[in-house]
């Protein structure tokens, strides 16, 4: 454990890093009213902080800036308590696409960082509401409309003109097998299989049931992800190819969904410094990410990657009250 003196000036550096960039050095620090200290003490202390790992002087006649695990002390130890963000996302009656979309905005409006949001998994999404409409005598169209707010739509073309008859008792059919069923749900086909419809009930059935099939098939695990041309634009990458390599690693969706993945299981905020992230792309940066989702279940997570230099106070601050948001509006649908 540092002394007062130290965690303070620890503080100092990190927060002037963050906001200009530029090393900190002694003679800054002294002169801030906060440090009840002259400069040749803060040298003194800056040393030990070097020596402990917790801080790198980049120069020789340059001042400070912090390590990773510097950053990391600052987070563990040092972070601020400050007030809930005024983040405040009108989410509720929104589809699932839409809140994932608007969370990530407004979180990497907030925050100047790259702002991801994965949607729960295609494994919790059940089938809400079916509609079959009959749009012409001989052309009818089927939607499906899930527990997520998505919704899928397939058209069929018979040889003769439908029954509307038989087209009103399809729809209320389907939606009293199959409504609370997965998408991906084993049970989904044989649930349409009933040996008390008759030859052409069952005959219509068949045909329509590929719709279902194709929804689970072409269902993903979804990432939303928005802020690339802040990041930019507000942080300075020294090293273009560290920005390249989170961008393409963005496009390898699986990887960034197995870093989010860990974020799942994380009670508080998951914060991974520099060279903690297990991903080489990462390395550089610094992640931080919550989970969102129903009280026994997590489903996604919401989360922030920037330099290391990033404010963290704001970044936890903007990720918990975005992940709370969410919970809110999906515990609503579910």
């Amino acid at each position: 454990m540092l002394t007062p003196r130290q965690a303070l000036l620890l503080g100092k550096v990190v927060d002037g890093f963050a906001q200009t960039g530029l090393p900190v050095g002694s003679k800054t620090l002294a002169a801030d009213p906060d440090v009840p200290a002259g400069p040749s003490t803060v040298r003194n202390e800056l040393a030990v902080l070097e020596e402990n790992g917790l801080l790198a002087h980049p120069h020789t006649s340059a001042g400070r800036i912090p390590t990773d695990a510097g950053y990391r002390y600052y987070v563990d130890w040092l972070l601020p308590e400050a007030p809930a963000a005024e983040l405040r996302l009108s989410l509720v009656r929104r589809q699932v696409d839409e809140a994932m979309r608007v969370t990530t905005e407004t979180l990497s409006q907030v925050t100047n960082l790259l702002a991801i949001v994965s949607a729960p998994p295609i494994g919790t999404t059940t089938i809400r509401h079916i509609e079959v409409l009959l749009l012409q005598p001989q052309v009818l169209m089927v939607v499906v409309i899930t527990s997520t707010g998505g919704v899928s739509k397939k058209v069929f073309t018979f040889d003769s003109p439908l029954d509307s008859g038989l087209t009103d008792w399809a729809g209320s059919y389907l939606n009293e097998r199959l409504v609370g069923m997965g998408l991906g749900a084993r049970m989904l086909q044989s649930k349409l299989a009933d040996p008390s419809l008759n030859a052409g009930e069952r005959a219509f059935i068949v045909e329509l049931a590929p719709v279902f099939s194709e929804l689970a098939e072409t269902a993903e695990d979804t990432l939303y992800v928005d802020g690339a041309h802040r990041l930019v634009s507000e942080y300075r990458f020294q090293d273009v190819s560290q920005l390249n390599a989170l961008m393409e690693m963005l496009e390898r969706r699986v990887s960034m969904l197995g870093v989010l993945t860990a974020a799942l299981d994380s009670r508080t905020s998951y914060v991974r410094i520099g060279v903690e992230n297990p991903e080489p792309a990462l390395q550089s940066l610094s992640l931080v990410a919550a989970n969102y989702g129903l009280p026994q279940r997590n489903l996604g997570t919401v989360s922030v990657i920037g330099p290391t230099r990033m404010d963290y106070a704001r970044a936890i601050r903007s990720v918990r009250e975005a992940a709370y948001e969410l919970s809110r509006f999906i515990e609503e649908l579910y």
